[in-house]
């Protein structure tokens, strides 16, 4: 699974006009599931994000985490994340899961997330959304689940 993974001091995202997820300190991720991912993949991809040290400690060093600062997690799927551009002009999302699967991935990205204790909202699956924040930094990471290890694998501290 990949992420796009944006400290914020503020995010939200609106459907039809409508505030459906909004935070304060916290990550903006925006996720999306490729073709062989699975549930695996979407618990890699949440240890990795909610585990980030990018938050300043006292030192202004980027050395706490989300759990460290109490913040929040926005999550947005994010299909085009997947966007194959090597070739002419207009992306291909051929990599990206069908919807069903990456609608399910994306929701097991949520739950472990909230497992770990971390308070999540949350867009709309599949909806047009306006996403709206303020990139505290700006600091943003791009978080690809497929070149970590299984943190409960030897080898896959986090």
């Amino acid at each position: 699974m990949l992420a796009v993974i944006q400290r914020v001091s503020h995010a939200s995202v609106a459907v039809d006009g409508q505030i459906v997820g909004e935070i304060g300190v916290g990550l903006l991720a925006l996720v999306c599931a490729v073709k062989g991912d699975d549930e695996a993949q979407a618990g890699i991809l949440a240890d990795r994000v909610c585990g980030l040290r990018i938050f300043n400690d006292d030192a202004g060093k980027m050395n706490r985490s989300l759990k460290d600062v109490r913040g929040s997690l926005l999550a947005v799927s994010q299909f085009t994340l997947s966007a194959d551009v090597r070739h002419g002009r207009r992306p291909s999302f051929d990599a990206a899961t069908p919807p069903a699967e990456g609608e399910r991935l994306f929701d097991r990205f949520c739950s472990a997330c909230l497992s770990l204790g971390h308070p999540v909202e949350r867009g709309v699956f599949g909806a047009k959304m306006d996403v709206s924040l303020v990139n505290d930094g700006p600091v943003t990471i791009i978080v690809d689940s497929r070149i970590f290890p299984s943190p409960r694998q030897p080898g896959g501290t986090i």
